[in-house]
């Protein structure tokens, strides 16, 4: 784990990103919800903080984390499905350590949010023996899947509560910023519980290159902001110097064993394996087959290139070498005079945003940094 936290410092001082200077996006309404927010907080009962699951710590908005900290606090780390199942479980176990409630969710799963809401109910046990009326704010940076938890939220209280008041839905995007205003939404009766939605936030300022490279490479700031082809090159320096790309070569070649396994063992002899599926232009290039395609490229680029990957210089060479290579797979033509990765490097953020490439947590436990 020492290794990955030096790859993710290591990438984020690269030129590349030095030169685009500091991650920050902070604008006007954010700056109006941060004061609501905290105006709020002072009469919640329970605080739901989301979390994303592939950085636990960099999507922590720490101008609140004080305030925070003296509340009932659940804090929900979010798309544990784009998370590594193995490190996740050390991060539940390192909360659990720091005497803080902590639960692995998926906001779309129905069974993982009940989890969440049994939480909160266990929190609230007591309060609820002695108030009328109870407060459960939903707080995080933008993007983690909060409007998406708080549906996930009314959809299982509807069935659970006798609640006769007409339900709304919280506004859901893939775009960071989407709700900028704060909602309130009634789930439950005897006692009334409400729900306050609210505008993910980040600080005005982001500490350093690293956690605001962290924090746009998983959605929370506007890729306007930073830069498409700086994020893909921020990943592409972490998978290099993770050595992900061999990890891949071992499960295409464990899949291609597969392939022909399957094939003896069902007397199939076409040719029309998966590799050569995809080199055939005039067949439909599947998502499953394109992240192969993409994973097989990144690992022949990684294997073949011959400069040393410890020296900055050369890394960056060996990132424009990928992405070059990766224009071709996903079939983008080159223009002329034209140098920038632009379209490839939001078509691979796309892969890895939406877990195709895998399961990642960027963030290393504090305890082993």
């Amino acid at each position: 784990m020492r290794g990955l936290t030096r790859a993710a410092k290591r990438a984020g001082e690269m030129a590349f990103n030095a030169g685009g200077g500091a991650v920050n996006w902070f604008p006007g309404h954010m700056a109006a919800a941060s004061r609501a927010i905290r105006d709020r907080l002072k009469l919640a009962d329970l605080v739901i903080e989301v979390r994303d699951a592939r950085i636990p710590l960099s999507s922590a908005n720490e101008d609140l984390q004080s305030v925070l900290s003296a509340k009932r606090r659940i804090l929900a780390l979010n798309k544990k499905d784009l998370a590594n199942p193995n490190i996740m479980n050390r991060w539940l176990d390192h909360f659990e350590s720091c005497k803080q409630d902590c639960i692995s969710i998926n906001a779309h799963s129905s069974s993982s949010v009940s989890q969440l809401l049994g939480l909160a109910e266990l929190k609230l046990k007591e309060a609820i023996s002695k108030e009328a009326t109870l407060l459960i704010m939903v707080v995080g940076v933008p993007n983690v899947g909060k409007s998406a938890l708080i549906n996930s939220i009314h959809r299982i209280a509807a069935s659970r509560f006798p609640v006769h008041d007409k339900m709304k839905r919280a506004t859901v995007g893939p775009l960071p910023g989407v709700t900028q205003d704060i909602a309130g939404y009634k789930i439950a009766s005897q006692p009334s519980i409400y729900v306050l939605d609210t505008p993910g936030v980040l600080v005005p300022s982001i500490p350093d290159m690293e956690t605001g490279l962290k924090l746009a490479l998983t959605g929370a700031v506007k890729d306007s902001v930073v830069g498409e082809e700086r994020i893909a090159k921020y990943l592409l320096s972490l998978l290099n110097i993770r050595k992900t790309p061999l990890h891949w070569e071992r499960l295409l070649l464990r899949r291609e064993e597969l392939y022909e396994e399957t094939c003896r063992s069902t007397g199939n002899n076409s040719r029309d394996s998966p590799r050569r599926r995809r080199m055939n232009n005039s067949d439909a290039i599947y998502v499953q087959d394109l992240v192969m395609e993409v994973q097989r490229t990144l690992c022949s680029t990684f294997l073949d290139f011959t400069g040393d990957t410890d020296e900055e210089n050369q890394l960056e060479t060996l990132i424009d070498m990928q992405l070059t290579a990766l224009r071709k797979v996903f079939r983008i033509p080159h223009r002329p005079f034209d140098e920038t990765h632009g379209p490839t490097s939001k078509k691979l953020l796309t892969l890895f945003r939406s877990g195709k490439l895998g399961p990642f947590i960027l963030d290393d436990l504090p305890d082993e940094q």
